[in-house]
């Protein structure tokens, strides 16, 4: 059996789409599929319903796909270990997504020094789904993301811990008119449906402002989605330029609200989406550096900000 298929069942557990999955794994889509076909073999079960239009795993491909996150998570934690042991300097990794490595990620970092923590930190910024990956397969020692009751992020609780270290909101934003009005307001009308500016699946805030819609945490919107993306600046930026109305964490906009900023809120408080920004670690043992970096982030949740 070739370690390489638990990956393939990973990627497309998370794709359900053969296509999506294969160019998420850099193999033609042929190959894939014969390789997800070997490890049905290997295993003597069928492991993907491919009887409906949306693929699917079998509850024999969620045990398999359970086994294999936690045999990758296993050999890169002991290929990091084995390569870690052969060099006196450890290098901590984390991961974070694109908002929250512009904003909140180098305050935090910054206010670890005063408490001795030096030692070499790399970091990888994704969306969401990327940094998860990452944590499943072993590739970060933490992940900083924000999160929501309705919409955690995706990786097993028994295998990760998550600690809250602050609050932040988002909130829906349109380009500020000259009278200091938003050029486009909530919730929009029918006959005119305000241009919106979305977050992707992929994104965690994607996740939480849709989550957040089908609880009814959020009242309806008469709109039409005009772009999308996993990039909050990205969105951020096409707000400004008057194309729409993106949600935003408060943490981005910094003076993008204030008297001489670009933006303005686009609707009142039922609008907004208070969040958590978590850290996430491994169940396991991090190393003296890995640890020292989890009892730093605040035994009671909060931020060393």
């Amino acid at each position: 059996m070739d370690t390489i298929w638990l990956d393939d069942l990973a990627a497309l557990a998370e794709t359900l789409n053969f296509g999506r999955a294969a160019r998420a794994r850099n193999v033609t889509q042929p190959a894939f599929g014969r390789r997800i076909r070997a490890l049905e073999d290997w295993a003597g079960v069928v492991l993907v319903d491919r009887t409906t239009h949306r693929i699917r795993l079998t509850p024999a491909g969620e045990a398999m796909l359970a086994c294999a996150q936690d045999v990758s998570h296993r050999l890169e934690r002991g290929r990091r270990e084995a390569a870690e042991a052969a060099r006196d300097v450890a290098t901590l990794r984390f991961c974070a997504t694109h908002a929250l490595s512009l904003t909140y990620f180098p305050r935090w970092l910054r206010n670890l020094q005063p408490r001795g923590f030096a030692t070499p930190v790399q970091l990888s910024v994704d969306n969401m789904a990327g940094c998860e990956r990452m944590m499943r397969d072993g590739r970060a020692d933490f992940l900083i993301c924000h999160s929501h009751p309705a919409a955690e992020p995706r990786l097993d609780p028994t295998a990760f811990s998550v600690r809250r270290l602050a609050g932040d909101v988002l909130v829906p934003v349109s380009r500020r008119l000259d009278d200091g009005r938003p050029r486009f307001v909530l919730p929009g009308e029918a006959a005119a449906p305000v241009p919106l500016l979305s977050f992707d699946e992929p994104s965690g805030m994607g996740r939480i402002l849709g989550a957040a819609f089908a609880a009814g945490l959020l009242p309806p919107v008469a709109g039409r989605a005009i772009f999308t993306s996993h990039m909050a600046m990205m969105l951020k930026t096409m707000a400004e330029d008057g194309q729409g109305i993106a949600w935003s964490p408060r943490s981005l906009l910094e003076e993008d609200l204030g008297p001489n900023g670009r933006l303005a809120l686009a609707g009142g408080p039922e609008w907004v989406v208070p969040v958590d920004i978590v850290l996430l670690r491994p169940a396991g043992v991090l190393g003296e550096a890995g640890e020292a970096v989890w009892s730093a982030s605040g035994e009671d949740g909060s931020a060393p900000c």
